[in-house]
């Protein structure tokens, strides 16, 4: 048998199908799994024992080619799928809908399309959004229309040993991760607050290491940050992979972050996550406890815990909003302002 899983977003969307593709293989043990996801999302999956093949779409490659040129690498690429006997589409969106129909699957699993006619009636298993459920569970739905068992629900990233051996030539013994920054900065605590965190632990005989991508916002980000302290933490910023960060997240005492993939990779090495949630909801995106089988985060908002995770956000009634920051700002005033004391009570009981 063959599987063929689409996830059509971002890394921390691509690391969440994680306990889809295990429960999937644990149902059909014989069965080869392949994963079709966005260029750049690939890493979160390197490793992965439970997958086969990674394909890639890289979509600003295909947009640069003019329309016959394009047309004609759409079509070879769609001839890599048609030979699956299980398709399953883990996003909306016409990409993974078009994949579908022109494979030879006896079974389709996605949204329904809505616009287009095409390919209106691809799917013949038919999942359905549950906005307040976590993204998990909605992944996990693939599973039940099949009327199959769910074995866990975990959340798994891998490394290499060489990936070990140079986090392990850097990192000092006793530390906390912090990833203060995300791609999307309307996600970002003001960095006077992240700076007084890492006071804060630096002074309880943690030290801290700071990571970011070698993204040149969030690098000035970091700096900014740095700027703001009164101590020296170990800067590593641009200078991992994200297997590494992974790697360096299983070894740190707590994570301490904003809602990013990164978050999520801590949680699923089963670091203790404290995160700072802004305009998105935790229902949605909480960082997920792998002890657990059953979501902490029931609230719309307010501090939340699931297991040895925290979520720290406001229970303001805007939040979640969902929004790029408030009033077209792209900054979120709900991430301006925290009561410090209750955050260093909350440190103080993970550390």
């Amino acid at each position: 048998m063959k599987i063929l899983i689409m996830k059509f977003r971002n890394i921390g969307d691509v690391l969440l199908t994680t306990p889809l593709i295990k429960n999937l293989k644990l149902n059909f043990p014989d069965a080869q799994i392949d994963v079709l996801i966005n260029k750049g999302t690939e890493s979160v999956l390197k490793y992965n024992p439970a997958i086969n093949k990674i394909y890639t779409y890289d979509r600003n490659k295909y947009k640069n080619f003019y329309l016959l040129k394009r047309l004609i690498k759409e079509y070879k690429f769609l001839n890599n799928f048609k030979d699956y006997d299980i398709v399953i589409n883990t996003t909306e969106g016409d990409r993974g809908a078009l994949i579908a129909k022109f494979s030879n699957a006896k079974i389709k699993i996605g949204y329904p399309v809505k616009k287009n006619i095409f390919l209106k009636n691809v799917f013949n298993k038919i999942l359905k959004i549950n906005w307040n459920n976590h993204i998990i569970e909605n992944n996990l739905d693939a599973v039940r229309v099949l009327k199959k068992r769910i074995y866990e629900k975990k959340v798994e990233i891998f490394w290499d040993k060489g990936d070990e051996e140079k986090v392990d030539s850097l990192i000092p013994e006793k530390f906390v991760h912090i990833h203060p920054v995300s791609r999307w900065l309307f996600k970002c605590v003001k960095d006077e607050i992240m700076a007084k965190i890492i006071d804060f632990i630096k002074n309880k005989g943690y030290e801290v290491v700071i990571t970011a991508s070698p993204d040149e916002k969030e690098l000035k980000k970091v700096n900014s940050i740095l700027s703001h302290c009164k101590t020296k933490p170990l800067n590593l910023s641009g200078k991992l992979s994200l297997n590494q960060v992974a790697c360096l997240s299983s070894k740190a005492k707590a994570f301490v972050g904003v809602d990013t993939a990164v978050m999520h990779m801590a949680a699923a090495v089963n670091t203790p996550v404290i995160a700072f949630f802004g305009p998105s909801a935790a229902f949605n995106w909480g960082p997920w406890d792998n002890d657990l089988t059953k979501s902490g985060y029931v609230n719309k908002n307010g501090i939340q815990k699931m297991g040895k995770h925290t979520v720290i956000q406001h229970n303001w009634e805007c939040i979640p909003c969902g929004k790029d920051g408030c009033r077209g700002s792209k900054i979120s005033e709900c991430l301006m302002k925290f009561d410090m004391n209750n955050i260093y009570n909350i440190l103080e009981e993970r550390l």
